[in-house]
């Protein structure tokens, strides 16, 4: 678990969310939980469990009628540019300016998040060498490889320093050493008081990685809490597996 002098602020308060489509199935079904300062918080559920419609609410990218969603304290639906601001999101698959060189989507997101010149240098130096992609920030994206494109998305989401960061699959793609060094720059940034609230299937890594666990299934929420709790004398693959199948 990161410690830091402002655990106990809640990053991120979800309270009776539910989301449904069209055909009126529920996504998620009264989802409540609450990511504090200095939390590694793992989401875990099976495919279409309802993860990525809980993350893409949280982040603002769908909308919702259901619940309330609080980000540092503020609802995101009634000041969804503030929650924004304090927000980094990589989404499964990410979506980027393909026309771009590196260098300037990461000045592009820099300058949205009014990072100073000096910082952002020093920053995208820093993490763009720890995932060995310095060399190619000068060319397009479009010539990137998934795992360069998924490197970018990870630098372009740190170097704002988000209070909170929120990951959908985020070692999908990764190589095992760019996926160690984003799990050290993960602890490094909740160590500073930030809050990451992510989904996975490697659960061997949110096992070893997370201070906290919530596990969906078929959009509600099953178990929550300390992952030594959640997982007692198991491994949090036999606890999965033997939640799921109930």
């Amino acid at each position: 678990m990161c410690q830091d002098q402002q655990i106990g602020v809640n990053m991120l308060r979800i309270q009776n969310f539910s989301k449904s489509y069209k055909n009126g199935k529920k996504a998620v079904d009264n989802l409540s939980l609450e990511v504090q300062a200095g939390d590694i918080y793992g989401f875990i559920g099976h495919n279409g469990a309802g993860k990525t419609t809980t993350l893409r609410a949280v982040v603002g990218v769908l909308d919702f009628e259901e619940g309330e969603i609080e980000i540092d304290g503020i609802s995101i639906q009634k000041d969804a540019l503030y929650c924004k601001k304090q927000t980094a999101y990589i989404p499964d698959n990410p979506d980027l300016y393909e026309h771009l060189t590196g260098i300037q989507y990461l000045n592009f997101i820099a300058d949205m998040y009014e990072v100073t010149k000096a910082e952002r240098e020093q920053l995208i130096e820093k993490y763009a060498s720890a995932f060995e992609i310095l060399s190619n920030l000068g060319d397009l994206i479009f010539s990137y490889s998934h795992g360069m494109r998924q490197k970018l998305a990870i630098i372009s989401a740190f170097i704002h320093k988000p209070k909170l960061l929120v990951l959908d699959e985020p070692f999908v793609g990764l190589d095992p050493k760019a996926s160690h060094t984003l799990k050290c720059f993960m602890a490094e940034l909740c160590k500073d008081g930030s809050a990451i609230f992510f989904s996975t299937h490697v659960l061997e890594v949110a096992e070893k990685l997370c201070n906290k666990i919530a596990i969906i299934k078929g959009g509600k929420l099953i178990i929550s809490g300390d992952t030594e709790t959640v997982k007692g004398n198991h491994s949090l693959e036999d606890v999965f597996m033997d939640l799921i199948e109930k």
